[in-house]
């Protein structure tokens, strides 16, 4: 059985080396083949990138001729392009301070690049890179807010151009980010997001995602979840091969098994990770792999399995000189030969573990110092560049202002030549009642095609009607203005099947105002919205307004004191609570005045609503209800109070 796991496990390496070589030599061809120096640093530039999964050494070499040519040309796009590949090589062989000086040159040329380039998608996709890959080097610094505050910058820049398999890269990076700060439930739904549109592309990277979401919820005891995700790693891992993500993923398996108390099997799973480090010969993660079973024979009391992991992850951590897994494991050493009342050994490993301790201690000293400076010198540059952008702003404002000073005097000349006087105030006059009239007719014929009760509509129209036959034009206008928006945003939006929550509020402020002005200030209103709500929550459109009419005609205009509305909007059971209260003469008391009306009508409004609640029930699968009821305090009627509880929806991007 073992000697089947080595042979599948050297076939899956084997497939992608040569799938990455197969792609290296058609490059190379193309390098042969480039008829300029354009294309030549091109292609310089594509062998660097391929050479970061297998050859950093490599890649250095193939960017450096990348980076002198475009010079040469003057070619500064792929001259960004050649300093992003030089920073990646310098990450992947750990010198960061490197790195971050060929990241804060490319990203000082794209930010150049972007006022004058005519290809700006490419020039904004290397901003993104260099924004992202900055984030990477200053989380590796374990200086997270400034990691994170790059990401985010290129994150919307990725979300503004549709780059959605970019985002899911940045989502794992941020959730990265929480991981390390301990903050899991964050960590998590980011890991989740970046997910989702791994799936959504099929991205060979899914399973590593799927790894830290199985690691998250591992942290968190939840082992179902956790064996879960692990199994999805474990397929996408299969589909696209990736011996170190594969190493890790036994790793973390034999980290699940230990849990569960499944000890032969995270015996098995780091024998596994063991298999495949040594394929490719990763000797870190050998040395990690080692300590865990070292950990792990330990607890059984296997001292002298324990004693030959940790020998071998010693010997590892020697000989590529990583002072971390040092200094555990000749903690380890002591801890194995104290249990074997060895106490000489004990101790003489212990004291190799506190002089490896301040090495590392020191050694960390030296890098925060170093990079505290690096820190210093890129603060400043930025301070210097925000300067700049500062005076540029203000440079443009002045032509603004100055463009706008011209265009004032023009006006003045324009009007002096047409005569603007007393002469012509009279026609001024009748050309606007004329436009008003011409307004109204348009509004009456868009009114038709809106979803809101005709009766508003008509009953708006013939106020502004009124208002201009008694020569009311400024309420004409003012009501105009506002009946004009209010039409606006329900045409706008009447078409939507879902529009963000801050757009209906808006529609119902205008309305609400609206009616205000036509009954007089009879009521006064309020609406709230809970901090809860995330600007991307929707809802469907035209569905609460005709509530909102009811309350207006039926509950508070009929009394004769002042009318209060307020509609509160929050969340509950994930659901988007819609409440509307108001202190008019209730459910039965309208019924009763609609009754003595001598026009009475049957109003439709609820039955439509009932079936839109149904088709909302039907396309989510969750709940919509709606409930109405009086209000009844002392055996007195205080008002009418309608609940809407709608499924939670977004605007999608």
């Amino acid at each position: 059985m073992k000697k089947k796991i080595v042979i599948y496990l050297f076939l899956l390496v084997s497939i992608f080396i040569q799938a990455q070589d197969n792609v290296i030599d058609s490059l190379k061809d193309n390098l042969k083949n480039a008829k300029n120096d354009i294309s030549r640093t091109k292609s310089l530039n594509a062998i660097a990138d391929q050479f970061k999964y297998s050859n950093p050494s490599e890649m250095e070499i193939y960017a450096n001729d990348a980076l002198k040519l475009a010079q040469k040309i003057k070619y500064r796009e792929e001259e960004g392009k050649a300093l992003l590949n030089l920073g990646t090589s310098s990450i992947i062989v750990g010198d960061y301070n490197k790195a971050i000086g060929f990241f804060i040159k490319a990203k000082d040329i794209f930010e150049d690049e972007i006022q004058s380039s005519v290809n700006q998608k490419e020039i904004q996709l290397g901003l993104a890179k260099s924004y992202g890959s900055l984030g990477i080097v200053f989380s590796e610094q374990s200086n997270y807010a400034k990691a994170l505050r790059y990401y985010l910058k290129a994150l919307k820049i990725y979300e503004n151009l549709g780059e959605e398999v970019s985002c899911g890269k940045l989502y794992n990076n941020i959730g990265v980010v929480y991981k390390s700060q301990h903050s899991d439930f964050k960590a998590l739904e980011y890991f989740i997001k970046a997910n989702k549109i791994q799936t959504k592309f099929e991205d060979a990277n899914s399973g590593i995602t799927l790894t830290n979401i199985a690691n998250i919820y591992l942290n968190q005891k939840n082992l179902d979840k956790a064996f879960e995700y692990y199994n999805l790693a474990k397929q996408s891992l299969d589909k696209n091969p990736n011996p170190r993500a594969l190493g890790e993923w036994y790793n973390n398996m034999g980290l699940f098994y230990k849990a569960n108390n499944q000890f032969d099997k995270a015996e098995e799973s780091w024998k596994n990770s063991i298999l495949v480090f040594q394929s490719i010969d990763d000797k870190f993660g050998l040395a990690d792999t080692y300590i865990f079973l070292g950990q792990f024979f330990l607890e059984k009391k296997d001292f002298d399995k324990a004693l030959v992991s940790t020998k071998s992850a010693l010997d590892l951590a020697n000989e590529i000189d990583v002072l971390e897994q040092q200094a555990v494991s000749e903690k380890l050493l002591s801890e194995i030969y104290q249990k074997m009342n060895n106490s000489v050994l004990a101790l003489t490993h212990y004291k190799n573990y506190s002089s490896a301790k301040d090495s590392l201690t020191n050694e960390e000293n030296i890098r925060k110092s170093v990079e505290a400076s690096m820190n210093y010198e890129f603060e400043k540059k930025e301070l210097f560049q925000k300067e700049e952008n500062e005076k540029r702003e203000l440079l443009l404002k002045e032509e603004a202002k100055q463009f706008k000073i011209k265009l004032i005097y023009i006006g003045l000349i324009i009007l002096l030549l047409f005569g603007i006087g007393f002469l012509i105030y009279s026609r001024i006059q009748l050309k606007r009642t004329l436009t008003l009239q011409k307004e109204l007719a348009e509004y009456e014929q868009k009114a038709l095609h809106l979803q809101m009760n005709p009766h508003f509509v008509f009953n708006c129209l013939g106020s502004i009607s009124s208002f201009i036959v008694q020569n009311g034009t400024d309420s004409a206008i003012k009501y105009l203005s506002k009946f004009s928006k209010l039409m606006r945003l329900t045409l706008e939006y009447s078409k939507e099947s879902l529009i963000p929550i801050d757009k209906e509020i808006e529609s119902l402020q205008n309305y609400l105002e609206l009616e205000q002005l036509r009954f007089n200030h009879k009521f006064n209103f309020k609406i709230n919205k809970s901090s809860e709500i995330e600007d991307d929550v929707a809802l469907p459109p035209l569905l609460i307004q005709p509530f909102i009419e009811n309350a207006i005609i039926h509950g508070v205009i009929p009394k004769k004191e002042m009318g209060n509305i307020e509609i509160d909007f929050s969340i509950a059971n994930e659901s988007l609570i819609c409440t509307i209260l108001d202190n008019g003469v209730g459910i039965n008391k309208s019924k009763e005045n609609k009754e003595n009306l001598v026009l009475a009508h049957k109003s439709m409004a609820l039955d439509i609503i009932k079936k839109r609640l149904e088709m909302i029930t039907s396309s989510t699968n969750k709940k919509a209800t709606m409930s109405v009821e009086e209000i009844i305090s002392n055996d007195k009627t205080k008002g009418t109070k309608v609940v809407l509880s709608l499924p939670l929806q977004y605007i999608k991007s």
